[in-house]
C-alpha cells in the first residue's frame, strides 16, 4: 500500500526547483514504448546529489514509497521505468559531471546523466573511446547502458558481459552506500585516487557486488557513479563490408574474424535493420528492397606503434578468411558505403532513433544464444510470427557477437506502427507467442523486461527464490521499483 508521501520533506532534500508534480510532467513518466499498462508517479524528483539520494531512501523506508530510478532520457523501451505502483520518479539526468577521464590507464568516472555523446567528446580530447552499443539513442545513459548489460560493438574488448563497467558507486535499498571493485575498501575516493588507483579493477576481495546491481532494473540499488574502461583511438582504420543472402555462411565468416581477432567492430544486420539504421530520411523501404538479405559489417584499426602496416596485414589475413569461406569483401552495398555504416554505428544515433525510423514504432527481442542456435532461432522466428500475420520485411535482425565470440546477442526488431490499436494488439500477442517459442527452443533471456520476467522466472523457481532473499537483504521494505523482475 502507497504511504503518504511529504511534498514538503520531498522539497526540502531536493530543493524546489527539483520536484515536479504537473500534469504534463507526470504523464511524461507515465507510459514508454512497451507493452506495459501505464500508471502515473505522485511526484518527479531530480536529485543532484549522493546525499540526497540516501535521504530520499531514508523517507521511502519510512513512508514505504515506492522509488522508480530513470537515468536516460525519453524515448524509454522496456518498460523499466514505468511505475508499477505510483510512487516517486528519481529523474538521475541532472547529474551528469564526466568526474574524470585518463589518458594512462585508459579509466573514465562517470555519472549516470551523462550521455554517450557527451562521453565520447570528453574521451577523443584524450585520445580514447568507450566501445558503445550499436548506435545508442542520443538520450541514451552510459550508466543506463552499462547497468543493463547492453552489448558493445567490438567482440575482443568483450571479455565479460559486464565489460565495459569497472567499479561503481551504489546506494543500496537500505540507504547504505557501498563501493564496488577496487573502489571497496577503507579511505575515500578522492584518498585513493591521490595514492595512484583509478578504480579500474572490477573484481572484489570476495563478491562482485556489482553484478548484483547489474540487471536489476533498479531493485536493488541507485547507482550514483561508475567507472568504465576505455581504449586508445585507432591511427589507422579500414573498414569493410559483406552481402550475401545466405546467413550461414556470413555467420562462418564473422565466427573467424572474431576467433582469429582479426578486427574491432563487428556485427550483422539483416536488410530491415540495415536499412533503418542508414537510410537517409524517408529511404528505408528502397533501400532495404536493394540490399542483400544478410550485411557484416567490420572494421580493422591500428594504433600507435605502425598502424597503417598493422591494418595491411589484418586486412590481408581477412581476405584469406573470406576466400576460405567464400564471401566477397566489399567497400560498399547498395550504395552503403563502409566508412559511412562505421560512422553511424559507432555514435549515438541523431535525430529521430533509428528503430523509429520504418514504421514509427519497435517491439525489441533479445536473448543470448550459441553460435549453433542462431540460424534456428531466425527460422523459428519467422514462422513464429508469419502465423500471427506480420510481414518478415517489417522484422529486423541484428546479431553481435559477446564475450570474445562465446556466445552471441541475437536481437529481433518488429516494426509496426504505434498509433495503430489494432495493430498494436497483434505485435503484442505475436511478441509474447515468439518469446515463448525461443524460450522452448533455448534461447537464454538474460534481461527480461516488460511482459517476459513471468514467463522466465515461472521456469526457474531456484533462481526466483533465491534473488527474493537477496532482495530481502538489500532492500528489505521493496522501495527500490517494486513489481519489476520477480519483486
Amino acid at each position: 500500500m502507497l504511504g503518504v508521501i511529504d511534498r514538503e520533506r520531498l522539497a526540502d532534500i531536493v530543493g524546489q526547483g527539483n520536484l515536479f508534480d504537473d500534469e504534463e510532467t507526470l504523464e511524461a513518466y507515465a507510459r514508454d514504448e512497451s507493452f506495459l499498462p501505464g500508471r502515473r508517479p505522485s511526484f518527479v524528483v531530480k536529485p543532484g546529489s549522493r546525499e540526497e539520494i540516501v535521504e530520499l531512501l531514508k523517507m521511502a523506508n519510512e513512508t514505504r514509497v515506492p522509488l522508480v530510478p530513470v537515468s536516460s532520457g525519453p524515448p524509454h523501451f522496456r518498460g523499466d521505468t514505468v511505475p508499477e505502483y505510483g510512487g516517486i520518479v528519481l529523474d538521475l539526468s541532472g547529474m551528469n559531471r564526466i568526474l574524470f577521464v585518463d589518458r594512462e590507464d585508459r579509466v573514465a568516472m562517470i555519472e549516470p546523466g551523462v550521455r554517450f555523446g557527451e562521453l565520447q567528446e570528453a574521451l577523443r580530447k584524450e585520445g580514447l573511446k568507450l566501445p558503445i552499443p550499436l548506435c545508442p539513442r542520443e538520450t541514451k545513459s552510459v550508466v543506463g547502458s552499462c547497468l543493463e548489460r547492453e552489448p558493445h560493438t567490438i567482440p575482443k574488448y568483450h571479455l565479460d558481459h559486464s565489460d565495459p563497467l569497472s567499479c561503481a558507486e551504489v546506494v543500496f535499498g537500505t540507504g547504505d552506500v557501498f563501493c564496488t571493485g577496487e573502489a571497496a575498501g577503507p579511505g575515500t575516493i578522492e584518498d585513493k585516487q591521490r595514492a595512484g588507483w583509478r578504480q579500474k579493477i572490477r573484481v572484489e576481495p570476495q563478491t562482485e557486488l556489482v553484478r548484483l546491481v547489474q540487471g536489476s532494473q533498479g531493485t536493488m540499488g541507485i547507482v550514483t557513479w561508475i567507472t568504465v574502461r576505455c581504449e586508445v583511438l585507432p591511427g589507422a582504420q579500414r573498414p569493410l563490408l559483406a552481402g550475401s543472402d545466405d546467413l550461414g555462411t556470413l555467420l562462418e565468416y564473422l565466427y573467424r574474424l572474431v576467433r582469429l581477432r582479426l578486427c574491432d567492430e563487428a556485427f550483422l544486420l539483416d536488410a530491415a535493420d540495415t536499412a533503418a539504421l542508414l537510410a537517409e530520411d524517408g529511404g528505408v523501404e528502397a533501400l532495404q528492397e536493394a540490399l542483400p538479405g544478410w550485411t557484416l559489417f567490420f572494421c580493422i584499426s591500428g594504433y600507435r606503434i605502425l598502424p597503417e602496416e598493422r591494418v595491411a596485414i589484418l586486412e590481408k589475413e581477412a581476405r584469406e578468411a573470406a576466400r576460405f569461406c567464400d564471401v566477397t569483401l566489399q567497400e560498399a552495398v547498395a550504395g552503403i558505403t563502409a566508412e559511412r555504416a562505421l560512422e553511424v554505428a559507432t555514435n549515438p544515433s541523431s535525430g529521430k532513433y533509428w528503430k523509429l525510423r520504418k514504421r514509427g514504432g519497435c517491439q525489441d527481442v533479445y536473448f543470448i544464444s550459441s553460435f549453433d542456435g542462431i540460424a534456428g532461432h531466425v527460422e523459428l522466428m519467422r514462422e513464429s510470427l508469419g502465423k500471427r500475420g506480420l510481414s518478415v520485411g517489417d522484422v529486423g535482425v541484428y546479431i553481435q557477437p559477446v564475450c570474445q565470440g562465446h556466445g552471441y546477442h541475437c536481437e529481433f526488431n518488429i516494426f509496426y506502427d504505434r498509433e495503430d490499436r489494432a495493430e498494436r494488439e497483434k505485435v503484442k500477442e505475436a511478441y509474447l507467442d515468439l518469446c515463448r517459442a525461443l524460450f522452448d527452443n533455448g534461447a537464454f533471456f538474460s534481461r527480461p523486461y516488460d511482459l517476459l520476467p513471468e514467463m522466465v522466472y515461472a521456469r526457474d523457481a531456484v533462481t526466483r527464490n533465491v534473488l527474493q532473499r537477496v532482495k530481502g537483504v538489500f532492500d528489505p521494505n521493496n522501495v527500490l521499483n517494486p513489481g519489476k523482475l520477480c519483486f
